[in-house]
Protein backbone atom coordinates (compact mmCIF):
# COMPACT_ATOMS: atom_id res chain seq x y z
CA UNK A 1 0.00 0.00 0.00
CA UNK A 2 1.57 3.47 -1.09
CA UNK A 3 0.12 4.72 2.20
CA UNK A 4 2.38 2.62 4.52
CA UNK A 5 5.74 3.16 1.62
CA UNK A 6 5.76 6.79 3.25
CA UNK A 7 6.71 5.70 7.00
CA UNK A 8 9.42 3.13 5.64
CA UNK A 9 12.10 5.07 7.35
CA UNK A 10 10.26 6.20 10.44
CA UNK A 11 9.69 2.31 11.51
CA UNK A 12 12.97 1.34 10.35
CA UNK A 13 14.64 3.54 12.67
CA UNK A 14 11.95 3.45 15.42
CA UNK A 15 12.32 -0.52 15.00
CA UNK A 16 15.70 -0.80 15.01
CA UNK A 17 16.11 1.16 18.25
CA UNK A 18 13.73 -0.80 20.15
CA UNK A 19 15.86 -3.80 19.08
CA UNK A 20 19.30 -2.12 20.13
CA UNK A 21 17.82 -1.04 23.42
CA UNK A 22 16.15 -4.12 24.40
CA UNK A 23 19.84 -6.14 23.55
CA UNK A 24 21.48 -3.45 25.59
CA UNK A 25 18.97 -3.85 28.54
CA UNK A 26 20.18 -6.90 28.52
CA UNK A 27 23.64 -6.47 29.22
CA UNK A 28 23.07 -3.73 31.79
CA UNK A 29 20.31 -6.31 33.76
CA UNK A 30 23.35 -8.69 33.46
CA UNK A 31 25.96 -6.53 35.13
CA UNK A 32 23.76 -5.18 37.57
CA UNK A 33 22.32 -8.64 38.94
CA UNK A 34 26.28 -9.13 40.20
CA UNK A 35 24.89 -7.53 43.06
CA UNK A 36 20.76 -7.90 43.10
CA UNK A 37 19.56 -5.37 45.94
CA UNK A 38 16.84 -6.77 48.49
CA UNK A 39 13.50 -8.06 46.92
CA UNK A 40 15.19 -7.74 43.54
CA UNK A 41 12.90 -10.55 41.83
CA UNK A 42 9.55 -8.52 43.34
CA UNK A 43 10.32 -5.30 42.29
CA UNK A 44 11.56 -6.55 38.45
CA UNK A 45 8.17 -7.86 38.27
CA UNK A 46 6.77 -4.45 38.52
CA UNK A 47 9.96 -1.90 37.08
CA UNK A 48 12.13 -4.30 34.81
CA UNK A 49 9.83 -6.44 32.79
CA UNK A 50 7.58 -3.37 31.49
CA UNK A 51 10.18 -1.90 29.67
CA UNK A 52 11.09 -4.73 27.51
CA UNK A 53 7.78 -5.36 27.05
CA UNK A 54 7.29 -1.96 25.50
CA UNK A 55 10.48 -2.28 23.40
CA UNK A 56 9.40 -5.18 22.27
CA UNK A 57 5.47 -3.98 21.08
CA UNK A 58 7.28 -0.74 19.37
CA UNK A 59 9.52 -3.67 17.99
CA UNK A 60 6.59 -5.64 16.85
CA UNK A 61 4.76 -2.61 15.61
CA UNK A 62 7.21 -1.53 13.50
CA UNK A 63 7.68 -4.78 12.20
CA UNK A 64 4.06 -4.69 11.71
CA UNK A 65 3.59 -1.58 9.96
CA UNK A 66 6.56 -2.74 7.44
CA UNK A 67 4.76 -5.94 6.12
CA UNK A 68 3.66 -5.39 2.61
CA UNK A 69 -0.62 -5.54 3.80
CA UNK A 70 -3.14 -5.68 0.51
CA UNK A 71 -5.49 -5.38 3.19
CA UNK A 72 -5.31 -2.45 5.82
CA UNK A 73 -7.93 -4.02 8.02
CA UNK A 74 -5.84 -7.15 8.39
CA UNK A 75 -3.21 -4.90 9.63
CA UNK A 76 -5.34 -2.70 11.92
CA UNK A 77 -7.01 -5.54 13.44
CA UNK A 78 -3.27 -6.68 14.60
CA UNK A 79 -2.90 -2.85 15.67
CA UNK A 80 -5.73 -3.45 17.43
CA UNK A 81 -4.75 -6.67 19.19
CA UNK A 82 -1.73 -5.31 20.18
CA UNK A 83 -3.27 -2.56 22.39
CA UNK A 84 -5.71 -4.11 23.51
CA UNK A 85 -3.04 -6.64 24.81
CA UNK A 86 -1.05 -3.76 26.04
CA UNK A 87 -3.70 -2.14 27.74
CA UNK A 88 -4.26 -4.94 29.78
CA UNK A 89 -0.45 -5.87 30.29
CA UNK A 90 -0.25 -1.96 32.01
CA UNK A 91 -3.00 -2.73 34.41
CA UNK A 92 -1.21 -5.54 35.50
CA UNK A 93 1.68 -4.07 36.23
CA UNK A 94 0.05 -0.93 38.05
CA UNK A 95 -1.72 -3.97 40.14
CA UNK A 96 2.34 -5.51 40.78
CA UNK A 97 3.14 -1.67 41.04
CA UNK A 98 0.74 -0.94 44.15
CA UNK A 99 1.57 -4.67 45.77
CA UNK A 100 5.60 -4.94 45.97
CA UNK A 101 7.27 -3.68 48.73
CA UNK A 102 10.81 -3.98 47.64
CA UNK A 103 9.87 -0.12 46.04
CA UNK A 104 7.75 2.60 46.97
CA UNK A 105 6.87 4.17 43.69
CA UNK A 106 6.32 7.62 43.15
CA UNK A 107 4.29 9.98 41.18
CA UNK A 108 7.15 9.66 37.87
CA UNK A 109 6.88 6.12 38.38
CA UNK A 110 3.40 5.59 37.95
CA UNK A 111 3.15 8.75 35.03
CA UNK A 112 6.15 6.64 33.47
CA UNK A 113 5.65 3.02 34.56
CA UNK A 114 1.49 2.99 33.81
CA UNK A 115 -0.11 5.85 32.45
CA UNK A 116 2.17 6.75 29.59
CA UNK A 117 1.91 3.12 28.38
CA UNK A 118 -1.78 2.98 28.77
CA UNK A 119 -1.67 6.30 26.92
CA UNK A 120 0.33 5.25 24.23
CA UNK A 121 -1.35 1.44 23.79
CA UNK A 122 -5.05 3.60 23.84
CA UNK A 123 -3.97 5.54 21.01
CA UNK A 124 -2.54 2.45 18.96
CA UNK A 125 -5.94 0.70 19.82
CA UNK A 126 -8.07 4.16 18.19
CA UNK A 127 -5.71 4.20 15.37
CA UNK A 128 -6.43 0.53 14.84
CA UNK A 129 -10.12 1.15 14.79
CA UNK A 130 -9.37 3.98 12.70
CA UNK A 131 -7.75 3.02 9.84
CA UNK A 132 -10.19 1.34 7.60
CA UNK A 133 -11.81 4.76 7.25
CA UNK A 134 -9.29 7.38 8.26
CA UNK A 135 -5.86 5.63 7.07
CA UNK A 136 -3.84 8.57 7.04
CA UNK A 137 -5.01 10.38 10.26
CA UNK A 138 -4.45 6.28 11.98
CA UNK A 139 -0.62 5.93 10.38
CA UNK A 140 -0.38 8.92 12.81
CA UNK A 141 -1.96 7.82 15.52
CA UNK A 142 0.12 4.20 15.34
CA UNK A 143 3.59 6.20 14.77
CA UNK A 144 2.96 8.26 18.05
CA UNK A 145 2.29 5.04 20.06
CA UNK A 146 5.56 3.88 18.51
CA UNK A 147 7.52 7.08 19.95
CA UNK A 148 5.73 7.52 22.85
CA UNK A 149 6.29 3.38 24.00
CA UNK A 150 10.54 3.91 23.05
CA UNK A 151 10.50 7.04 24.98
CA UNK A 152 8.61 5.69 27.92
CA UNK A 153 10.98 2.25 27.48
CA UNK A 154 13.77 4.62 27.09
CA UNK A 155 12.94 6.62 30.87
CA UNK A 156 12.32 3.41 32.06
CA UNK A 157 15.27 1.65 32.00
CA UNK A 158 17.10 4.56 32.46
CA UNK A 159 15.75 5.10 35.76
CA UNK A 160 15.87 1.74 36.49
CA UNK A 161 19.31 1.22 36.25
CA UNK A 162 20.46 4.93 37.77
CA UNK A 163 18.19 3.20 40.96
CA UNK A 164 20.18 0.09 40.93
CA UNK A 165 23.58 1.03 40.77
CA UNK A 166 23.07 4.27 43.14
CA UNK A 167 21.19 1.58 45.51
CA UNK A 168 24.28 -0.40 45.04
CA UNK A 169 26.87 2.18 45.79
CA UNK A 170 24.58 3.17 48.89
CA UNK A 171 25.23 -0.49 50.23
CA UNK A 172 28.82 -0.57 49.52
CA UNK A 173 29.69 2.79 51.38
CA UNK A 174 27.61 1.09 54.34
CA UNK A 175 29.80 -1.83 53.99
CA UNK A 176 33.01 0.04 53.89
CA UNK A 177 31.54 2.23 56.43
CA UNK A 178 31.42 -1.11 58.86
CA UNK A 179 34.90 -2.44 58.14
CA UNK A 180 37.16 0.00 60.06
CA UNK A 181 34.73 -0.66 63.31
CA UNK A 182 35.30 -4.34 62.45
CA UNK A 183 39.72 -4.44 62.10
CA UNK A 184 39.29 -2.95 65.79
Amino acid sequence: MPELDEWDSFYVIVGSSAGALIGLQFVVMTLVAEWPPIRAPEAGASFATPTIVHFSATLLLSALVRVPWHFIPLAATLWGILGISGIAYSLVVARRMGKQTAYKADFEDWVFFCAMPIVGYLVLTGSAVAAPAHLREALFGVGASALLLLFTGIHNAWDSVAYLVYSNLKTAEAQQDKKPDEKQ
